[in-house]
């Protein structure tokens, strides 16, 4: 076997429940990652004087109309994708699991996500779904860094790898038509992730996960983008369109680019 013994932990542990959270060993990067997204808020809509961080994006519920929100969210959006740095730091932040799980060959989803989930807002929510239900490949890897403590109702949930064999057959049963009727037959089961700040979450795309009303007193900000193996097969999310390739090795551009004497 040449996988190291701390990588083989890594993988056994992700091939058990489909997901992992763990710990950055740089916290700077992701304190500036958040530095970042307050000055985006402080020219916005509050003093940044006024309150600390936390506070802030925790109850941002009290400084904006739930109306106006989705123009809030695609504005902050068009700013973090504006240039490549935070896409940089996520991927930093998360090499040493990419590498394990992935590989070192990636693509990077070109524009970043990002959830803002307000106190008893229903127009937030993503029901129970599999991305690879719509077209994805089953090849994708999701980051998703909490900007603030999720838990219990302000956090995502999923089916984990171990109890997905005991719905496969009734996923596909005709009767099961609806998110509602599969959250509902297998909500028993769910695992409802407790993700701090300062902690990030890696999971697979093809277990069903989703999210309800956030029934806490704060808001929930979380990203996510995803990464894949720049030779694994692609869905309907392409390179180029969906992708861009962030650590293609010289051999592969070498061989990518070979050409036979005389051709």
């Amino acid at each position: 076997m040449y996988i190291e013994k701390k990588e083989q932990v890594i993988i056994q542990n992700f091939e058990k429940n489909g997901y992992l959270i763990f710990k950055p060993e740089d916290q700077k990067i992701l304190n500036n990652i958040k530095s970042k997204f307050l000055s985006f808020l402080a020219k916005k809509i509050y003093n940044k004087k006024s309150k600390n961080e936390s506070y802030i994006l925790n109850n941002i519920h009290k400084y904006i109309e739930k109306k106006k929100l989705n123009d809030f969210r695609l504005d902050i959006i068009k700013k973090i994708n504006s240039t490549n740095e935070i896409k940089e730091k996520v991927y930093k932040l998360s090499k040493k699991y990419l590498d394990t799980l992935v590989g070192n060959e990636l693509v990077i989803q070109k524009r970043i996500n990002l959830s803002i989930q307000l106190p008893k807002d229903s127009s937030s929510l993503l029901p129970l779904h599999a991305d690879t239900w719509s077209g994805v490949s089953p090849f994708e890897l999701v980051v998703w860094l909490p900007l603030v403590n999720c838990y219990e109702t302000k956090t995502m949930y999923i089916l984990p790898s171990h109890k997905m064999k005991k719905y496969e057959s009734k996923l596909i049963n005709k009767k099961t038509k609806s998110s509602e009727q599969i959250f509902n037959l297998i909500k028993k089961d769910l695992i409802w992730l407790k993700v701090n700040y300062g902690e990030i979450l890696v999971f697979d795309q093809s277990l069903p996960h989703g999210n309800i009303v956030n029934r806490e007193k704060e808001t929930r900000w979380s990203m996510n983008i995803r990464f894949k193996g720049i030779f694994t097969p692609y869905g309907d999310k392409k390179i180029g369109e969906f992708f861009e390739p962030i650590t293609l090795k010289p051999v592969s551009k070498k061989g990518m680019n070979y050409k036979l004497p005389g051709q």
